[in-house]
């Protein structure tokens, strides 16, 4: 257990496969971290022969490879770990036999892409990768598409709730009532707010790219990332050192 002295326990619980350190940091906060019995404070490093605990389970960094999940999610299914919580949760419709957790969100109204792993660590590399970041979806609105909207939209729109005006994107109209989006931030409901600001209404939206990883598979169902795709993601992350183990099921 010497590669796991002196972590802080956020990464301890990430690199054991547990969640990401942004979930972990709220379970620490929420009290229902321990380690060796007594609750920490944020921050805390784990020793070798510490023993960490979440509600009284203890967790063991036994991790010999990782699994990464590009899932096409179905309209409905919440981007959520909290399985107690949401009963339509994205944790039991895939039903993995491993413990995974998806990479940012995807509305539940919403379909299309995301990506799911056991690795906490690279999920903070993506998520701090804001300017390779892209994600493209392709959207359906109620009524016809002006030039005056697709300039709006890539222009960025302000929102006021937020105090802060989207960054600018690209956008291309693919027929009457349909346009492709590409951003390179996430914001709550962006989409959908960027479209009722400009007094249309999302009817579909389907997300089919994050950077490299293009949605293949029919809705509802999940793949592996293959050895090239998970190379090429690495690289545009670019702080990222791992190397990737591919399992017997990879797909080229």
């Amino acid at each position: 257990m010497g590669d796991i002295a002196l972590k802080r326990i956020n990464k301890f619980l990430s690199e054991a496969g547990y969640c990401s350190r942004r979930e972990a940091d709220k379970l620490i906060d929420a009290g229902r971290v321990t380690i060796n019995g007594a609750v920490p404070e944020m921050g805390t490093k784990v020793a070798a022969n510490d023993v960490v605990a979440v509600d009284g389970e203890t967790i063991k960094n036994t991790k010999t490879a990782f699994v990464y999940l590009a899932f096409n999610k179905p309209i409905g299914i919440v981007c959520t770990t909290d399985t107690s919580v949401e009963k339509d949760n994205i944790i039991d419709f895939i039903n993995y036999p491993k413990r995974i957790f998806p990479i940012g969100r995807l509305d539940k109204p919403s379909e299309g892409l995301i990506l799911l792993t056991d690795d906490g660590d690279i999920v903070n590399k993506i998520l701090r990768a804001s300017n390779n970041h892209e994600k493209e979806y392709v959207v359906t609105v109620d009524k016809p598409i002006s030039q005056t909207f697709v300039n709006r939209m890539a222009g960025g729109i302000y929102l006021e709730d937020l105090k802060q005006t989207t960054k600018k994107c690209k956008v291309e109209k693919l027929n009457s009532h349909t346009f492709k989006i590409i951003l390179t931030q996430g914001l709550n409901r962006q989409i959908r707010r960027m479209c009722a600001y400009l007094n249309y209404e999302v009817q579909t939206l389907k997300r089919v790219r994050i950077m490299n990883i293009k949605l293949d598979t029919p809705v509802g169902e999940y793949r592996e990332l293959t050895k090239d795709e998970f190379t090429e993601l690495t690289a545009l992350i670019s702080d990222s050192k791992k190397t990737f183990t591919p399992s017997k099921t990879e797909r080229k």
